[in-house]
């Protein structure tokens, strides 16, 4: 594939690296010297691009949702902390655009997901289990709590049906640490997935990229996990 890349700092760099690895050619990269671009300049680099990668920053969402939807170009959302989903679908289906977001692009974080919600159906049948959620990551990381832990809490509080307490800590290098447990006066579950580096983001949204090109509309990253999962 021939990628665009919106976002040069960490994520955006990985992201670069693998693809490279993996045979993909990087076309236009929005870095801080263009950043400032608006939708219509944007659009005009990103044509016969096969698909493009969002790893910058909130504000810039919906401008970058915009300009891939001139370009005809589907795009991977992974830029965290921002909940415009409904205006993104209205410019997606409008434009006739296609989308791919989610909360954590990690493949182990998306079985996670699965997990969780298995285990949360089994304690939520049992009396004085109380859930909980704990985040850890390092003080850079700006969101808290992080989008993963709002997403397991989605999850647990359809079963539960109750805000599920969530607790979250910013300090040093912690890497992306997510506990789910279930408590009672005679025992505790925990469930942990802990992030040994961002590889498995940009691995996530390569896959993602790959699946989403020749698509039209809005998924999550979890419905691509599914598609896998159920595969025969």
């Amino acid at each position: 594939m021939k990628l665009a890349l919106i976002g040069c700092g960490a994520m955006g760099q990985l992201v670069a690296s693998e693809a490279r690895a993996a045979g993909h050619e990087i076309g236009y990269v929005v870095s801080t010297k263009n950043q400032h671009e608006t939708a219509e300049e944007l659009s005009q680099h990103l044509r016969r691009h096969d698909a493009a990668i969002d790893f910058s920053v909130a504000d810039a969402v919906l401008r970058n949702i915009e300009a891939c939807v001139r370009a005809g170009v589907p795009l991977v959302e992974g830029t965290t902390a921002w909940r415009e989903h409904e205006e993104a679908q209205r410019i997606i289906t409008e434009g006739n655009g296609a989308l791919v977001y989610g909360a954590n692009f990690s493949v182990g974080m998306n079985i996670f997901y699965r997990i969780v919600k298995s285990a949360s159906e089994y304690f939520a049948r049992m009396e004085h289990y109380a859930p909980f959620i704990e985040e850890a990551h390092h003080s850079r990381k700006r969101d808290a709590p992080s989008g993963t832990a709002i997403q397991l809490g989605k999850l647990m509080q359809e079963v539960f049906q109750q805000e599920i307490p969530t607790s979250s800590t910013r300090a040093g290098f912690i890497p992306g640490t997510h506990r789910v447990g279930f408590d009672s006066i005679a025992d505790q579950v925990l469930l942990t997935h802990t992030a040994r580096s961002r590889q498995g983001f940009a691995s996530g949204a390569l896959l993602a990229a790959g699946w989403i090109v020749g698509r039209r509309g809005v998924f999550e990253f979890g419905e691509i996990i599914q598609e896998i999962l159920t595969r025969r």
